[in-house]
Order: C-alpha cells, then structure tokens, then sequence
C-alpha cells in the first residue's frame, strides 16, 4: 500500500473546506500512485469540525478510514507545540475528535499545548505520532529534549523541506532519526493536489488500521520514495496555491 504520512486537504487554515476541492484532491492523489493517505489538516485550521461533517455526509468510515470511492483516507492532525515544532497524530475518526476536542484552549500562538502534554494525550489516546519537518528552520524540533523525541513514532522527511533546502535534508533527518532511536517516513507536506506524488511510503502489505500501520513502521516493514521530479511537484504547487489565494476563495469553495 502506497501512502502519504503529511496532507492537507485544505489550501490554506483561512480557506473553507470544499469537498469539490477535496475529491480533486483525492483524485490527484490517486494519479500519483497513493492508495491512501494520513490527512493531517493544521489542528487550529477554520471550522476543524465541518471537514469531519462533510466526511460523513458524504463516504462510509469503515475500521479506521474514509472510503473515498476505494481510496483510504484516515483521520489526523498537524499540531503547534509549545517552544516551536509540529507534530502529525493519526488515529481513528474518534480518538482525533476527542484531541482535538482538548485542544480547544491551546489554538493561538501564545498558549500552544506543551510537547510532553501533548505525548501525553497521545500515550492516551493510543496515537501514531509523528515530528513533522524537525529541521525545518521556522518551526524545528530540535530544541525539545531527546527523552520527549524519543517518544515519537518517527521523523517525517518532508516534501516541502526537500524541495527548499535540498537533497542533504533527508541525510540531516535520518542522522538525527538515528541518534534519537525512532524511524522516518515520508510526507509531501501537499496544500495543492499537484503535490502529491513527490513523496511516498511503501508498505509491506494493505492495512486498514491505523494501528497495523503503526506497528508495520516500527517492524521497518516499508520504504520511501522521492520523486525525481519532486522539485517540479512542489514548484508547481506552490505556484498554483499562490495564484488561488490570490484570486479568492470563490475558486475553491
């Protein structure tokens, strides 16, 4: 199963969700050789909820996934913590409502939730747990203590970050991955369907569990790809992303 850890289906957190603009989304994705993806929408995005509203009137959730017309959508988020950094959390339907739910007084910058209450709630919650982009110059992770990063998952090597500071950025995530004892995976880091495909995780097998995938990560029963023409992706994206926010909402809602 070909899947993609770092999505969002929205263009922007100010941009209403569309679900014309998510089946695109979905379709794209599909064209690029994914079977599924992890859809890690920014946690204090606007109006969280009503992607999940829209979710449900629309496809069956069946185990832990939205099944997309046989394409696998499971539920998570991206989240700010306290003293920079982002974490991806994926999960079931329930278990990403009920985070987000504890979120609520932590959305603002100023009063972003700590990284060890956030691990915490995962530990709870049984979450897959993610440190997304860690060297990422405007939002790293390696401030945090190695004892709190030991208790991710894994690194994401991000598809956006590949693009804007090179080839050496995978080298950079998977040096730190193995001083810290955790694996990585690979996620586009997508606004923009025309990212999709620019990264991507083999599995072993198909799964519908999130869990299993959890587990099947931490076996190392997977591979990730880059694209060779990862730059083109993320270019164009970024590209086209600009020009619909320029342009307004009215394009994609």
């Amino acid at each position: 199963m070909y899947i993609d850890f770092h999505t969002h289906i929205k263009l922007s957190k100010k941009t209403s969700f569309s679900i014309e603009y998510f089946n695109q989304a979905i379709e794209e994705a599909s064209l690029a050789g994914l079977d599924a993806i992890a859809m890690t929408e920014h946690f204090n995005t606007e109006n969280f909820y009503h992607i999940y509203e829209q979710l449900d009137a629309h496809y069956p959730y069946r185990e832990h996934y939205y099944d997309v017309n046989g394409f696998k959508v499971f539920p998570g988020m991206e989240i700010d913590v306290d003293q920079k950094g982002h974490i991806l959390v994926v999960g079931t339907r329930t278990t990403i409502l009920e985070l987000r739910h504890r979120l609520e007084p932590f959305t603002e910058k100023e009063s972003f939730v700590s990284f060890e209450q956030l691990l915490d709630w995962c530990d709870e919650l049984q979450l897959l747990r993610i440190g997304a982009h860690p060297h990422r110059e405007s939002n790293p992770l390696l401030q945090h203590p190695i004892s709190l990063l030991r208790r991710l998952d894994a690194f994401d090597i991000n598809g956006k970050d590949l693009a804007t500071y090179g080839p050496s950025m995978e080298q950079q995530v998977r040096q730190l991955a193995t001083e810290v004892g955790i694996p990585v995976i690979a996620g586009s880091d997508t606004h923009h369907p025309l990212q999709f495909g620019c990264v991507r995780n083999k599995l072993d097998r198909e799964y519908s569990n999130y869990s299993d995938i959890r587990t099947c990560i931490k076996e190392g029963r997977y591979y990730y790809e880059i694209s060779d023409a990862l730059p083109l992706h993320v270019k164009s994206a970024s590209l086209v992303k600009k020009l619909l926010k320029e342009r307004g909402d009215v394009l994609i809602s």
